[in-house]
């Protein structure tokens, strides 16, 4: 009798769900996003966001950084480097005017010292935190979050800059890629450019 028993079939995990590539942002959802958090006064969130954007970093590399990794003192540095967690290589980063206002805020107003994680939580924000953060942001400009995550926000700035300057090396050092086909697979830019050429073409 055993042997005719109906085995169960585990669920796969990715029933139900958009998976691969998450899109990147356009400047209107990156300005949608900022100004909402600015007027609501979500210090942390700001700060958070802003240097999503501008690190480029990894949700796991960005949520490791300590003060002391982007402040000389009190200042807010306008460059850092990090060491990749899953590359193990450092990779350097631009930290806009903007965004080194909402940092300083941010550290002021959580009184936060050199050796504090720049966004604690009870030990440090998890990178299922910092998800579920990204996921409200999008929710809350009528986006669709199972087609924008954390990785949203690493690639927005290389899109934005390859789609204006068509430079794939600048990219690719800008994500501490070792292969550019690494980079090329990243922005989907195969997909990306046939489209845009698609849209400038009249039948």
């Amino acid at each position: 009798m055993d042997e005719f028993q109906i085995r169960r079939v585990p669920r796969p995990w990715n029933k139900g769900k958009l998976v691969g590539q998450k899109t990147s942002h356009k400047l209107k959802e990156i300005w949608a996003i900022r100004v909402r958090l600015q007027v609501f006064s979500r210090k942390r969130e700001l700060a958070l966001f802003d240097l999503g954007i501008d690190s480029k970093l990894r949700a796991c590399d960005l949520l490791k950084l300590k003060v002391r990794d982007l402040c000389h003192g009190e200042r807010v540095a306008a460059r850092a480097i990090v060491v990749q967690q899953k590359t193990s290589r450092p990779v350097q980063f631009e930290i806009t005017e903007s965004t080194r206002s909402a940092l300083a805020e941010w550290i002021r107003l959580s009184g936060l010292a050199s050796d504090d994680f720049l966004f604690p939580s009870r030990v440090h924000t998890s990178t299922r935190q910092y998800a579920r953060i990204v996921d409200s942001w999008v929710e809350e400009i009528g986006l669709d979050p199972t087609a924008n995550g954390t990785h949203s926000i690493r690639r927005t700035k290389p899109s934005l800059i390859y789609r204006r300057t068509k430079n794939l090396r600048a990219v690719q050092l800008l994500l501490g890629h070792t292969k550019l086909e690494n980079t090329v697979r990243y922005l989907g830019i195969g997909v990306e450019d046939a489209l845009e050429l698609a849209e400038q073409t009249e039948a």
